[in-house]
């Protein structure tokens, strides 16, 4: 972690300061010398009480957002005629003001052409449409009028003739009566209730013919495909044709000229004909026009989209800037590593040069009372492990930072629970695939969140994968079976047909059968074979092992309480909180931890009374026992009731060390805090840390310090002892999850292998290997999704608990802010505005 100061920046004279300004920024974040350009600036804003649209450089932003509507306009038309964005991956400087005045007039000019283009493609799309409705209208009719002069035999031909002679009603023929029709087309799905209208409007005086257009037409309007059909009423006087075209209107019916003489319409038809083919070649050469400049704008998109985010930021950045009293100079204030403090003052340099500026940029540490943001170094391993810190909170300034612990600790808890060398074989390849193919990954950038997930995790997934590796040899498990590299160190000196019958047959370590010799390396193969007592013996090891690492685990937490306490010189603290902690937890749970190495070590099958196997105590009785104050139970005949010499006396001595640490953590340090006020006869100044070393009270700056009376100080240490007494008890036991979680582990991975894969292992011939690649094939998918993905996520969720709340909770607040460096990256990837909370 590294400590900030703010600083002072004087930046140039008036009239060249924006060009300047920007430079510097420029080379500050964009320079290759090195990547910590791009993480050294935490804006401050100068100007909180100045309203956002009344800034220096608010106009400036306005164009920005102006030029960023119209890219945005460009890509949504290239994205319409799914043409590709062209995308080197370089990362163009932000542009110089006067280039900003030549990209206005560009993206002006673009936006310009295009919407008259495609302006002008509408009203030809539309022209286009009528003339095919019309196309289509004139085919139709023509039909219509053919069968009325052709002869009518059907009813509806009647009915058509009625309307169109008297003969049908009156019975004699009085001639032809002159009646007047209308065309046009129809939204397809409108057609029944316009004829519905036309029926009860008219009361039955029209006749309506109709037929449907096959294909379907393009909507000029958004580009939808429709279907309409063509229609032709016929009605009688001006009173029925003007109500008709009311209708018509109302169902929003396109009405088109149909003339009455069929050689009229041949030759309206061939007119059609002749001028859609023209619209066809004229919007052929639109289209061509307005793909031809998507293209070229296609080819520049990204760079101009990268330069005018680049420049949007540094005017946004600007206007936290404040005006000295002479208005010739721009005043900054931000956090900046103290590391890099020379890196900025040799980029200031370096952009006073390249803008041609006489005046040097002054840059000075000033004294500040404000807490410093967090800011922890990270690369692209360390990166996802202070994610998973910073996502429980972030460390508070200069605050021990755990994030170097769990590197290792994470991945080792998780394979004590995914312990299986197949399954860890599996997770340590997919990570090591995406860590040899992280540049070709990292530039796709997706959208995808879960993949994102597990790329941002690459370096974990490979660890976890590697440490559950070293524990499946451990355990000697490999999908549910064992390895029997050395050879096993029992052997079988029984005949045949007793191993055969006797199911639960038992090997006796204290017998010849037994090379006196333990396994090399893990567990002994003929464990596996051990069916009934396999999962008894390995459930005392795990859950013993279990709580050797908690325990290991916390006091290591505790451990770093001490570091805190003593870089923040919190005596205090080190003295009333660290040492009766540190005391209650190693004299209950470490001496727990302590029997079980003596029992190991002392008690065997082998030996003789009272240090044989039969002998050896239980070590949860003895715990209770020895926090009841209560006498060992009677042991068995031969068989001493105590571990060791003096074991009741030590137990009873560690149990009141431990039970007089609880009042030393509850009353030290708030009768220590009050004695000190006592003595210099000060109201109470909240700290840091709550409390005052010394006689003397710690130094913190007015307005960020609040009084704290005596019985709020009680109440919280209270609390905190409360907290720490029996989560110790509660932590414990949290940590037996290692235990459990691995023995379900196991025993998922044995039943796929015995209700899957081993079924088709013992099948044999042409149809037994079709059945093993159905089975292995089953039997696949089920170990990746079910014990790789599924369990490994609930193994990771275990320990990820593990870490926040069993080992953080003994020295981590996390009650920090982060550090956020003006970065063009974050700016990029976000697309966001990195001031507008400020503004």
């Amino acid at each position: 972690m590294e400590r900030y100061w703010d600083i002072s920046t004087r930046l140039f004279k008036e009239t060249k300061k924006k060009s300047q300004i920007m430079k510097i920024i420029q080379n500050e974040v964009d320079s290759g010398d090195r990547e910590d350009y791009r993480r050294n600036h935490k804006e401050l804003n100068l100007n909180p009480d100045v309203n956002a649209f009344q800034r220096k450089f608010v106009n400036e932003v306005r164009r920005c957002d102006e030029m960023e509507r119209k890219l945005r306009y460009l890509e949504k038309e290239i994205k319409k005629d799914g043409i590709p964005m062209l995308d080197t991956g370089d990362s163009p400087e932000a542009p110089q003001p006067r280039e900003m005045i030549d990209l206005e007039a560009t993206f002006e000019k673009l936006e310009n052409e295009l919407r008259e283009v495609n302006q002008n493609a509408e009203a030809l799309q539309r022209n286009f449409l009528e003339l095919t409705e019309l196309k289509h209208i004139l085919r139709k009719t023509q039909v219509f009028f053919d069968e009325q002069e052709g002869g009518l035999n059907t009813q509806t031909e009647s009915m058509t003739k009625a309307l169109i002679t008297d003969e049908f009603r009156t019975g004699q023929s009085l001639g032809p009566v002159q009646l007047g029709f209308v065309a046009g087309v129809i939204l397809r799905e409108r057609l029944p209730a316009f004829e519905r209208m036309l029926w009860r409007a008219c009361r039955g005086n029209v006749f309506l013919r109709q037929a449907m257009i096959e294909n379907a037409l393009e909507d000029p309007s958004n580009g939808d495909q429709v279907y309409k059909s063509v229609f032709i009423i016929f009605f009688q006087g001006d009173q029925l044709k003007t109500r008709v075209k009311k209708i018509c209107e109302g169902f929003r019916a396109t009405l088109y000229p149909c003339p009455e003489s069929p050689s009229d319409r041949r030759e309206m038809a061939m007119g059609v004909m002749t001028r859609i083919e023209d619209l066809n070649t004229v919007l052929g050469q639109t289209q061509d026009h307005r793909h031809r400049v998507l293209v070229a704008a296609a080819k520049n998109l990204k760079n101009w989209f990268v330069k005018v985010r680049k420049i949007k930021a540094i005017y946004h950045t600007l206007n936290l800037f404040n005006l000295d009293v002479t208005k010739k100079c721009l005043i900054a204030e931000c956090w900046v590593p103290v590391l890099d403090i020379e890196t900025i003052r040799v980029a200031l340099s370096r952009g006073t040069e390249r803008s041609g500026s006489s005046v040097p940029p002054i840059l000075n540490r000033i004294d500040n009372f404000e807490n410093p943001p967090t800011y922890n170094r990270t690369n692209k391993f360390t990166k996802a492990f202070q994610a998973l810190i910073d996502a429980y909170g972030v460390a508070s300034y200069r605050e021990m930072n755990p994030a170097p612990y769990t590197i290792i600790t994470f991945p080792f808890l998780f394979a004590v629970m995914f312990g299986d060398l197949g399954h860890g074989a599996i997770m340590m390849l997919f990570g090591l695939w995406m860590i040899r193919k992280e540049k070709g990954l990292a530039a796709q950038k997706t959208d995808n969140e879960i993949w994102n997930i597990f790329f941002g995790g690459r370096y974990i997934i490979f660890l976890m994968g590697c440490f559950s590796m070293y524990t499946g040899i451990i355990y000697n498990d490999i999908f549910s079976k064992s390895l029997n590299v050395f050879g096993s160190h029992w052997k079988v000196e029984r005949n045949s047909s007793e191993i055969m019958s006797n199911n639960y047959l038992q090997l006796n370590p204290a017998t010849n059968e037994y090379v006196k010799d333990p396994y090399p390396f893990g567990m002994d193969p003929v464990w596996q074979i051990a069916r009934s007592n396999k999962i008894i013996f390995q459930n005392a090891y795990k859950m013993k092992i279990s709580i050797i690492f908690g325990v290991v685990h916390m006091i290591f937490g505790v451990s770093m309480a001490y570091q805190n306490h003593k870089y923040f010189n919190n005596r205090i603290g080190i003295l009333y909180e660290f040492v009766p902690q540190i005391i209650f937890l190693c004299c209950l749970f470490g001496y727990m931890v302590l029997l079980m190495f003596i029992k190991w070590n002392k008690y065997a099958a082998e030996r003789p009374n009272p240090y044989s196997s039969a002998c050896a105590p239980s070590i949860l009785i003895t715990f209770i026992n020895m926090v009841l104050f209560k006498e060992a139970n009677k042991p068995p005949e031969g068989c001493h009731s105590n571990m060791f010499a003096g074991q009741g006396f030590f137990e009873t001595l560690f149990v009141l060390i431990a039970v007089a640490a609880i009042p030393v953590m509850l009353f030290a340090k708030p009768w220590h805090i009050m004695q000190q006020r006592k003595q210099s006869n000060v109201q109470p100044i909240a700290t840091s840390n709550g409390d005052a070393e010394s006689g003397v009270v710690n130094q913190q700056p007015q307005g960020h310090g609040q009084e704290e009376e005596m019985s709020e100080i009680f109440i919280h240490q209270g609390i905190h002892t409360i907290e720490y007494v029996l989560g110790s008890v509660s932590h414990t036991a949290s940590y037996l999850r290692l235990w459990a979680l691995s023995l379900a582990h196991a025993q998922l991975a044995e039943v796929l292998w015995d209700m899957v894969l081993r079924n088709g292992l013992k099948q044999i011939g042409w149809g037994g290997g079709i059945l093993l690649v159905i089975t292995f094939s089953f039997w696949a998918v089920l170990t990746v999704g079910i014990l790789v993905l599924m369990e490994g996520l609930s193994a990771f969720l275990h320990t990820l608990r593990l870490h926040w709340v069993e080992f953080q909770s003994k020295f981590y607040q996390g009650q920090g802010y982060a550090f956020q460096p003006f970065s063009f990256d974050t700016i990029l990837e976000t697309g966001a505005n990195p001031n507008a909370n400020e503004e």
